[in-house]
């Protein structure tokens, strides 16, 4: 009977969360941007970050997602400097990055630049010499046979100590820490890590105590339809696969229609679309060990379909190395050969009525069947306004056409500028993983 009625307790309080919700107007239009402090510059620092915010502006940015600024743990470290998500200390910033005060100087100053800053939240576990361990609350931890904190089960992060989700004490001072940054330094919202670990009572608790300070965004480091009672956005991880599997051969375009037959996902949710992140980079490896000469055509796949687009940082210099994780190992700003493309496509996002996500965001319109292995052509509308998109989803010229009466009229080509009148049989000839962008 206990157990149902805190079932029925929490369904109700996840009901009123969920009303309460209020997703912030500049989300609509808004594009993300990861920022790994430690290897963002030289001196791995918030000041490094603040001195490349006008630069990150003007190619199109609005949300700077900044990896965990928490002080890291020494207990059974990874490597010299250790991993960023075994946090030491929730209310304190890690000495490596500077002081609290600069880490406040970088938010103001993106602020003052019309940007937004987001945290990463490391909900699910603590490092094993955590503050709340010295303060004695052993028991806000999982507990293995003797009795001592240990690892989240199942993985090999033998630098961390798994937190017990049981206990209200430790929920409240959880909330109570998060409250604190919004509250304290006016950051924007979270993106929280292995969300879906995490009971999605908590975060929906959270979610209100956020919004009462003032309204957030708030990225799921997870898939699935339940986490749109707390969260925005998801991590589009199953069609981030799509992308690597298609590039390898695997797949072929036919996969993009199955993914996009899906229902609408719930509460004006959206997904994060992307080619490449910290954990990717890291681990799975760069945009050019999974997609090859695929990765330019992906990434405008990844900011004209229907969600938000994600740059991890040194994509716009094209960075061929899988930084390490648990060292310094700085990215060379040195090329800066993407930066004009990624403008270009983020401009668009920011800008096109068609591309928005939340309330009022529309499912692309596929212009090519599902037979059409090789190439992939859809649609974005909002009213008379059009984005068209035809890509090459193969390593072997393509001609595409496009039978479509509706697409008919003028537009521009996005990356040339130039006019281009679209007919009902539009024809386009595309290089191997060539793409072509037009504008209404």
């Amino acid at each position: 009977m206990k157990k149902i009625t805190l079932t029925l307790l929490f369904g109700i309080f996840s009901i009123v969360a969920l009303a309460q919700r209020y997703t912030p107007e500049w989300v609509k239009n808004a594009t993300i941007y990861e920022v790994n402090v430690r290897q963002f510059s030289p001196e791995g620092t918030f000041a490094g970050v603040q001195a490349q915010l006008p630069r990150l502006k003007e190619m199109g940015v609005d949300i700077i997602w900044l990896m965990p600024i928490h002080p890291i743990g020494e207990l059974n470290r990874k490597g010299s400097l250790g991993s960023y998500y075994a946090v030491r200390d929730y209310r304190d910033v890690n000495p490596e990055f500077g002081s609290i005060e600069e880490f406040g100087e970088m938010v103001r100053t993106a602020h003052d630049l019309g940007m937004k800053v987001i945290l990463d939240w490391v909900a699910n576990h603590t490092s094993p010499d955590h503050v709340w361990l010295e303060q004695g609350h052993k028991d806000w931890y999982t507990l293995d046979a003797t009795g001592n904190v240990q690892p989240t089960i199942g993985t090999d992060w033998t630098d961390v100590a798994d937190l017990n989700f049981d206990n209200k004490d430790m929920r409240q001072e959880m909330i109570n820490c998060m409250a604190s940054w919004v509250r304290d330094y006016d950051v924007d919202g979270y993106r929280c890590d292995v969300a879906g670990w995490v009971p999605m009572d908590f975060w929906t608790e959270a979610r209100t105590t956020l919004d009462q300070i003032k309204p957030v965004f708030m990225l799921a480091e997870a898939e699935g339809n339940e986490l749109y009672q707390a969260f925005e956005m998801t991590y589009g991880w199953e069609l981030h696969h799509i992308m690597n599997d298609i590039a390898k051969g695997k797949k072929d375009a036919g996969a993009v229609h199955d993914f996009f037959a899906k229902p609408t996902l719930p509460n004006n949710g959206f997904q994060m679309n992307f080619t490449s992140n910290h954990d990717e980079n890291s681990w799975n490896g760069t945009e050019m060990e999974r997609l090859g000469e695929a990765r330019l055509c992906f990434a405008v796949f990844a900011a004209t379909i229907d969600g938000m687009p994600l740059v991890y940082n040194g994509q716009e210099t094209s960075l061929d190395r899988r930084l390490k994780f648990f060292e310094k190992d700085p990215i060379v700003w040195r090329k800066m050969d993407l930066v004009p493309f990624y403008q270009t496509l983020l401009n668009l996002h920011q800008t096109h009525p068609a591309l928005i996500v939340g309330k009022g965001q529309t499912k692309p319109r596929f212009l090519t069947a599902k037979s059409d292995k090789n190439t992939l052509a859809y649609v974005r509308e909002a009213g008379d306004r059009k984005v068209v998109v035809v890509l090459n989803l193969s390593a072997k010229e393509q001609i595409v056409t496009l039978k479509d009466p509706s697409i008919a009229g003028k537009y521009q080509n996005l990356f040339s500028g130039q006019s281009a009148n679209l007919k009902a049989n539009h024809q386009e000839k595309l290089a191997p993983w060539g793409y072509a962008v037009y504008v209404q």
